[in-house]
């Protein structure tokens, strides 16, 4: 499949999936749109597949929405029991986001050997247009974002916002999933404020390379022995 169908059928699946996240946070388009700062045109372009949302757009609307930001890759793992966000200035942290992820994305072309002219013809995405990317002059369009980082073999994982407070939201939310996971007994166990000190050890153990960790078994054979 060339890189043109790629885009135009990721956009229709974007749009479904904007759609399906909007509807379970119960919002109106017009919400949406001025959480991220668009019109409620453009928002409806994009629940439509006409056009494509940058990531960080996706990124603020997660935050928004409070919705994990896997959820727009397929995945669905709404919470109904979030912490309230506080409040940002979204619209202000996506234009940050957009020269930072253009950077990002200079810095893997480079180090991919690529000339901006070969990944134009790479991707069918003009050389202008790529320029004023990398110069955080204009958003991505994710579809546009993934068919670029696929061809300097860059992860999408690799940009996501890591710092910021929408990337400090996302690793909590993905820490309190990760929390869920675990076996009554043992979040039981964690909750236990008694039980820190044996949490901290297993932190520490945890950082130690393997003959470091073979070494301190080893001590405790002797000991117990």
């Amino acid at each position: 499949m060339d890189t043109h169908s790629q885009i135009v059928i990721r956009t229709k699946k974007l749009g479904v999936l904007l759609r399906d996240a909007r509807l379970a946070a119960r919002k109106t388009i017009q919400e949406c749109a001025d959480a991220i700062g668009v019109s409620p045109n453009t928002f409806r372009a994009y629940e439509e597949g006409r056009r494509a949302p940058s990531l960080p757009e996706i990124e603020a609307l997660a935050y928004a929405l409070k919705l994990p930001i896997e959820h727009f890759w397929g995945k669905e793992a709404i919470s109904d029991d979030d912490p309230p966000t506080a409040s940002i200035n979204l619209p202000q942290l996506m234009i940050i986001r957009q020269r930072m992820i253009g950077a990002l994305l200079r810095q893997a072309r480079e180090n991919a050997n690529k000339s901006l002219r070969q990944l134009a013809q790479e991707t069918g995405i003009p050389a202008s247009r790529l320029k004023s990317y990398e110069l955080g002059e204009r958003p991505i369009p994710l579809p546009n974002l993934e068919v670029l980082l696929e061809a300097v073999n860059h992860r999408m994982e690799e940009i996501f916002d890591k710092n910021g407070p929408i990337g400090q939201w996302i690793n909590e939310q993905k820490a309190i999933r990760n929390f869920l996971k675990l076996p009554p007994d043992l979040r039981a166990f964690v909750t236990q404020p008694v039980n820190v000190p044996y949490l901290e050890l297993a932190r520490k153990l945890s950082d130690l390379s393997r003959d470091r960790l073979r070494a301190v078994a080893e001590g405790l054979l002797d000991i117990t022995f």
